[in-house]
């Protein structure tokens, strides 16, 4: 197999990723970009919503990982309420790969700003104590 027909086999391979998260039905290259920045879209707006609705900026995160990971889901959100953070909303897939998508603000009773590099080192911590547990 040639170079040029390797890239083209990856980059159908990306497409069709990209093609399966933003949920297109879309065949040709340019409706698949133009059905993903249209999906952009609609989760920043969903984002001003959920700003607005909450009255906060909020801090959203999103990890995910290539396996299934048992008991990380417990071990991040005792890592949340350790911080003092709130999950105000959150999407969690842990069928063939652990994904979690997460959408928190601060407790009233927390009175030190947490920043999202804070939030991070964080959960790795907990993310590298959970994996010498199992």
């Amino acid at each position: 197999m040639s170079s040029r027909d390797r890239k083209k086999a990856s980059v159908y391979r990306k497409l069709q990723r990209l093609r399966s998260v933003v949920n297109s039905t879309a065949v040709n290259k340019t409706s698949i970009i133009v059905d993903a920045s249209r999906y952009i879209e609609e989760l920043k707006e969903k984002m001003e919503v959920l700003n607005q609705e909450t009255g906060t900026s909020g801090l959203c995160f999103l990890f995910g990982f290539q396996q299934n990971c048992p008991g990380l889901l417990v071990s991040i959100l005792e890592t949340f309420e350790e911080l003092g953070l709130d999950v105000l909303d959150a999407r969690v897939s842990c069928q063939e790969n652990f994904q979690l998508e997460a959408i928190g603000g601060e407790n009233q009773s927390n009175a030190e700003g947490i920043d999202a590099q804070m939030v991070k080192q964080a959960v790795m911590q907990a993310i590298s104590k959970w994996s010498e547990n199992i």
